[in-house]
């Protein structure tokens, strides 16, 4: 059974509820586990133990939410060069236009040469029903991607 790991990390409500989504649509694929943890509680063992990840996000000042930094940052070089060509993607709650957190996530995700399988999906200010779908769709074709050995 092929093993998905949500990390995301919050400080209100829009980020958490986005995660929640996720998890909801990756839990339709019954052939994958599903492993969520906030930023905090993560690390290099469950990185390595996945065969896939997706990362949340608030956007803060134009950039990932300091708790995602701090995790990648923790478990970049553990997982350097163990983990290449697994999939991920990422969601960001933004105030903004998102484009900071996600360049800022993507170029560290680059250097541990994960292959990203979803553009970033982004909230722009508003939590609505629209995007809670989107997030549910993301987390169940992930799932099913993991699943079907499509990637």
């Amino acid at each position: 059974m092929k093993t998905l790991l949500i990390v995301y990390h919050t400080g209100g409500v829009k980020t958490a509820k986005m995660a929640e989504a996720v998890e909801r649509g990756a839990r339709s694929e019954s052939g994958v586990n599903v492993v969520v943890k906030r930023c905090a509680e993560a690390g290099p063992d469950d990185v390595l133990a996945a065969d896939g990840l997706i990362l949340g996000t608030p956007e803060n000042f134009g950039y990932m939410s300091g708790m995602m930094k701090d995790f990648l940052e923790r478990v970049f070089y553990p997982c350097e060069g163990k983990v290449n060509g697994r999939p991920w993607a990422l969601f960001v709650s933004a105030g903004q236009d998102g484009s900071g957190a996600v360049g800022s996530a993507e170029r560290i995700v680059a250097g541990l040469r994960l292959e990203k399988k979803a553009e970033a999906l982004i909230c722009l200010r508003d939590l609505t029903p629209e995007v809670l779908s989107k997030c549910e769709e993301l987390g169940a074709a992930f799932a099913t991607g993991l699943a079907l050995g499509v990637f």
